[in-house]
């Protein structure tokens, strides 16, 4: 296994851990630059302040689809707490059956989402698409011109064709190691060019060796994917410090 210094979980959700300090702390002595992202705006605060002690952990503010039936009234503290971070999740749209009916409120909320990234300008913006890669794009190509923003497409499950266009919007794509396992998902990932992938682990919704994954278990999703594309695991591993970089511009995080 590659050493985890220096590794990146760019969509993980350690507020939901049972240690949520701990989770953080882990994260950061491990050097994996970890992306804690958040489901409801009022998680955030919490989120936020506990990463901001860190070097490697920073929080996103979201408001996830999942929970835009009971929570779009939140929308209201999201606004309020959109000037705090550079990083916006989870947020997105989730067309799956147990979600579908409130799918136009959900198209309200990312519409919104994305109007005000544009508005601020300068936001990284890690997007949920289950069942909804197209609604997505749309929404993305309609909304957020990409000098105003960037978006990682987290757990891409779309088809070549939606991912072909994803890129030529400009997005980036968050690759966890369930996705790796699906033949058709790790088909479509191979097409994707290794200078737009960023790694996940998705924990705790995902598992390694059947506990909830971590951050520091990315380095299985590195090794995964450094197969795939036929480069050693060290190189992999230097391409997503190196996205990222890409992705966070010139001058860095900026938060």
């Amino acid at each position: 296994m590659i050493a985890t210094n220096g590794l990146v979980d760019f969509h993980c959700h350690l507020d939901l851990y049972p240690d949520h300090p701990a989770a953080i702390r882990e994260s950061d002595e491990a050097g994996v630059f970890t992306l804690a992202v958040t489901t409801t705006p009022k998680a955030w605060p919490r989120n936020h302040e506990l990463a901001q002690a860190t070097r490697h952990v920073r929080a996103a503010l979201g408001l996830h689809p999942q929970l835009v039936a009971e929570r779009a009234s939140e929308i209201a503290i999201w606004d309020a707490h959109l000037s705090e971070t550079r990083y916006i999740g989870e947020v997105g749209l989730d067309a799956g059956p147990r979600f579908y009916k409130s799918f136009e409120l959900q198209k309200q909320v990312f519409q919104h989402v994305l109007r005000r990234c544009a508005e601020a300008g300068n936001k990284v913006i890690t997007v949920h698409s289950i069942r909804a890669a197209k609604a997505v794009l749309d929404h993305i190509e309609a909304y957020l011109p990409p000098t105003n923003g960037k978006v990682v497409l987290h757990w891409f499950t779309g088809s070549k064709a939606e991912a072909k266009r994803a890129l030529e919007l400009g997005c980036y794509f968050s690759i966890n190691a369930a996705m790796l396992d699906n033949e058709r998902h790790s088909s479509m990932v191979a097409a994707i060019p290794l200078d737009r992938l960023l790694t996940e682990t998705d924990g705790p919704f995902t598992k390694t060796a059947d506990r909830p994954s971590k951050p520091v278990d990315v380095a299985v999703v590195v090794e995964a994917l450094s197969r795939l594309h036929g480069v050693s695991s060290s190189t992999l591993a230097a391409t997503v410090r190196n996205n990222l970089r890409s992705l966070l511009g010139p001058n860095g995080e900026g938060d």
